[in-house]
Order: C-alpha cells, then sequence, then structure tokens
C-alpha cells in the first residue's frame, strides 16, 4: 500500500480537494504510480480535516477515486486497486465538532483506520494519561468508545482497522510518591519532547528498575522510577485489545509503527492473540 499524507496542519490536502480539477489529477497520478511500482493499493492519512467543507470534499474525493480505480481496473484487466483511509479516532472530531462523511468512507473505502492513540501527551503535562486506553469511564476519549461510534455511524466492523501504538508518552510527576493515573505532573518526561519507542520504555524501565503496572481497568499500562512516569502498551494489553477487535469483528488492528517495536515482542504478541482459536 502507497499511503499519502500525514502532514499535520498542511494545506496540500484541503486545497487539492477543493477543486474537481486538482482531485482529477491527484486521481490520475496516484493510480499511474501504484501500478508503476507494482502497489496493491492507496491510503489516505489526512491528519485532520478540520471543516465541515473539508469533510464534504473528502467525500468527493473517495467517490471520483473509487469510480476512476473500478474503470482502471477494467481497462487493465486486473484487480481493483485497495483503496483505504487513516482517520481520527472517531468519527466525531470532538475539538471541531464536525463528523466524518461516513457513508462515503463506507461505500468507496474497502477499509479505514482509526488511529487510537494520542489520546493524552505533551500538550497536557498537568497530570498523567494513559494516551492509548481501551476504556474511559470518565470521558469519550477512548478507543472503545471511538470504534463503536464509527460502528454506530454506519461503518462495518469488517472495513474497520484498530491502531495501537507502539510508543508511549512521558510525564514528570509532581510526587513520585504520587503515580496513578492522572496523578499530578509538572512536565514531559524522558524520551523526545515527550515520546518513547516501546523498544526505549523497555531499555529505560530495565536501566532504571521501574516499576510496571497494568491497569485492567482501562487497559494499559505504566511505568514509573523517580519522578519519570511512562504511559504505554505493553502485552498485556495488546492482548486485550486485540480480544476486544475480535469481539467486535473488527476486520484487523494496524501498529504505529513496527520500528518501534523490541525485538518484535508486541508484534508477536498481537499475530498470536489473533491467530488463537477461541474454540
Amino acid at each position: 500500500m502507497l499511503s499519502i499524507g500525514g502532514d499535520t496542519g498542511s494545506p496540500v490536502l484541503p486545497s487539492m480537494m477543493s477543486c474537481q480539477d486538482n482531485r482529477a489529477a491527484f486521481i490520475k497520478s496516484t493510480i499511474n504510480v501504484s501500478r508503476n511500482y507494482g502497489f496493491d493499493g492507496l491510503d489516505l492519512d489526512w491528519e485532520f480535516p478540520i471543516k465541515s467543507e473539508d469533510m464534504l470534499n473528502l467525500a468527493l474525493l473517495l467517490k471520483e477515486w473509487r469510480l476512476a480505480i473500478n474503470i482502471e481496473s477494467l481497462a487493465s484487466s486486473k484487480p481493483a486497486l485497495i483503496l483505504s483511509a487513516a482517520v481520527y479516532f472517531s468519527p466525531n472530531l470532538l475539538l471541531s465538532g464536525i463528523t466524518y462523511p461516513t457513508e462515503a468512507l463506507s461505500n468507496y473505502l474497502d477499509f479505514l483506520s482509526p488511529m487510537c492513540y494520542n489520546y493524552q501527551g505533551s500538550w497536557d503535562t498537568s497530570a498523567t494519561g494513559a494516551p492509548a486506553l481501551l476504556y474511559d469511564k470518565s470521558s469519550n476519549i477512548s478507543t472503545s468508545y471511538g470504534i463503536s461510534a464509527w460502528k454506530q455511524n454506519g461503518v462495518p466492523s469488517t472495513k474497520l482497522v484498530m491502531g495501537i501504538p507502539l510508543y508511549g508518552n512521558t510525564w514528570e510527576l509532581k510526587d513520585p510518591n504520587d503515580h496513578g493515573i492522572g496523578a499530578p505532573a509538572v512536565g514531559v518526561g524522558p524520551g523526545s519532547h515527550g515520546e518513547m519507542s516501546y523498544d526505549d520504555i523497555v531499555t529505560f524501565n530495565s536501566e532504571n528498575n521501574a516499576s510496571v503496572v497494568y491497569n485492567n481497568e482501562t487497559v494499559s499500562t505504566y511505568s514509573y522510577s523517580g519522578t519519570n512516569w511512562i504511559g504505554y502498551d505493553d502485552t498485556n494489553s495488546i492482548s486485550a485489545k486485540i480480544k476486544y477487535a475480535k469481539a467486535q469483528g473488527l476486520g484487523g488492528y494496524f501498529f504505529w509503527a513496527l520500528g518501534s517495536d523490541s525485538n518484535w515482542t508486541l508484534s508477536r504478541t498481537a499475530s498470536m492473540a489473533w491467530d488463537h482459536d477461541e474454540s
């Protein structure tokens, strides 16, 4: 799959989608590149549409893209290219109050990939948080809420591919003796701008003799050592999330990103959980 986009706040995608001629040129170019380099399909990663007009244009793009893919497939006698999109964890963008065109996404995409992470991070250093928790009784910012909302908005379970992070977010605790989820914090912790790959987290935990806690209520993991606090997913939370995804009948899961794993530990855990025959 060739993924296009990913640039947070970039004006390129909104500008392209707002004009029919630009959309047509973009669609033609993506199909040509995909065929020339032997890709199986195309993925759009727009982070994120912020206006109602953006959502309307996204629906137009997907409709025109799918039509062009089908026409090209008939003309070339090749299987139609797969078309997918990475999307916000929920169909409702909570800060802007706008909603994805779920009918268009469901009709024209082979699957969509909610990015179920970054719920908490360096933008709020007042308290620790579980950055990719499955459940949250106190808010709608959770993976279970997002997946349920996509389904309630008409997207079939089999078209949903749940995102899981292979990195964590870090905080500096105000008091090393107060170290639960939601504990007071005074800034970001170790890592680059408050982020650490899972591989680095494993190393940090080992070198600093960190305490590791799995929180069953939220389905998330955190570790702490002194004033350093890290929220992330480990084998326990990954296994529980995969079990949830299977119970929900989802089409699959994806990691961001494989290079951040530690000796394929979480990748193998997820694969074994997904393939496990519970009968």
